[in-house]
């Protein structure tokens, strides 16, 4: 049931943008309060670990199939009880006592998480008119970046200032906020009476399906080789121990900026636009590594390659976080259109793809990290980002063909 104005629902991309900003915060809090938590556990770091790898796991395992099997829910009605799900398995990870009893909280979370991602990205093709997706998708999709560079840090101070505990109960109380929101301000969708049942099997039959689900997760896989590892990095080209939170929120920062990008040009020129970041980002990777042993003999108006590298790194990574932001927004339209009446499926598709894309992103940097050292894991990170390039130029047919304003001239 799709608006026929040209007025976008603002209050509800902005109420679904908190419900992404929440999940993403949700994802990764665990990340920054590690020690806190392993200690209060009485566990390991690399066992208290796993309250973030588990809650990756769990969403590849269910995502499709659960996905299907609740396909016959509104869409407003389900996304309301993922972000009380969120509440409660925040709220439970905040009073268990027992590691296993917070891991099982955390699984709930990692549920709704791919639960989430899998109908959002429908859910707002449908209350928006067709060629105001793309900037409806970017208004939503901000809380990502949002997430990154704010939700994340500011939880991760919390949590070292008032308990860590503290900080998952604030995020369970947004989340009874937002799902009170969205009661409110979430239009009622209904699945057409004569729409196909959702089948993964002919989602992946639709021509460029397979080349969205493939592409996307290698650019996750790139940017999560080298952000999982930034830390080393820097410290192995001889950047300051303060450039290492100034990189992350550097990365959220410009990942906004990608998206605002994306968000003008994803319905004219997704394309054209598309390649541009892509390109960036492989080129950023590719010169990362040269702030650390190019720049110390450069001289450049009165300053030494010292006083260089870190503005240097800085903006390749700015460019590296740009590309990143700007390419979710375009995956996300590219598979939406790409999936046609199976759409739902197919997204459901690209959210297990990219989990798996993530997790071996992971593990993809750890070795480059042990067998070429922490300087060339930004090179390992641009041999999937290399591929998905490739995999744009091949995809100009069905995956990611031009858009109105580029069919004549553009690339």
């Amino acid at each position: 049931m799709t608006s026929q104005t040209n007025k976008l629902p603002v209050g509800a991309l902005i109420v679904l943008a908190a419900i992404g900003f929440t999940a993403i915060t949700t994802e990764l809090l665990p990340s920054g309060l590690l020690p806190r938590i392993s200690a209060d556990f009485k566990v390991s770091e690399a066992t208290a670990g796993y309250l973030t790898a588990g809650y990756a796991a769990i969403i590849v395992v269910t995502v499709i199939p659960l996905s299907m099997a609740l396909a016959r829910i509104p869409r407003h009605f389900l996304l309301i009880a993922l972000i009380l799900a969120f509440a409660a398995s925040n709220a439970l990870v905040a009073v268990v006592t027992d590691f296993g009893a917070a891991m099982g909280s955390r699984v709930v979370g990692g549920i709704a998480h791919g639960l989430l991602w899998s109908a959002m990205a429908p859910f707002v093709a449908r209350i928006v008119p067709a060629h105001l997706v793309g900037k409806a998708l970017a208004i939503v999709f901000s809380g990502n970046s949002l997430g990154l560079a704010i939700g994340a840090p500011v939880g991760t101070a919390l949590g070292n200032l008032l308990g860590w505990r503290s900080a998952f109960l604030v995020l369970a109380g947004s989340g009874v906020v937002l799902a009170l929101l969205a009661v409110w301000l979430l239009p009622p969708v209904r699945r057409l009476p004569d729409a196909p049942h959702p089948s993964l099997r002919k989602a992946i039959g639709q021509p460029g399906v397979k080349i969205v689900a493939i592409g996307w997760p290698l650019m996750l896989m790139a940017h999560f080789a080298l952000f999982t590892y930034i830390a080393p990095f820097l410290r192995e080209v001889r950047l300051p121990d303060f450039s290492i939170p100034l990189s992350i929120s550097i990365l959220g920062v410009a990942g906004l900026v990608g998206i605002w990008i994306a968000g003008i040009t994803v319905d004219s020129k997704p394309r054209r636009w598309h390649l541009i970041t892509v390109a960036g980002v492989v080129l950023s990777l590719l010169l990362l590594p040269l702030v650390g042993t190019a720049l110390p003999g450069v001289t450049l108006a009165g300053m030494s390659g010292a006083d260089l590298a870190l503005p240097a790194a800085l903006v390749l990574m700015f460019v590296w976080g740009t590309g990143i932001g700007a390419m979710g927004i375009y995956n996300q339209s590219a598979i939406l259109r790409a999936g046609g009446e199976y759409r739902d499926a197919a997204n459901g598709l690209t959210v297990l793809t990219i989990q798996v894309g993530i997790t071996i992103g992971a593990m993809f940097g750890a070795a480059a990290l042990t067998w070429a050292g922490p300087a060339l894991v930004p090179v390992a990170a641009a041999i999937p980002a290399t591929i998905a390039f490739v995999l744009i130029l091949m995809g100009r047919r069905h995956a990611y063909p031009p858009g109105p304003k580029e069919r004549v001239s553009g690339p």
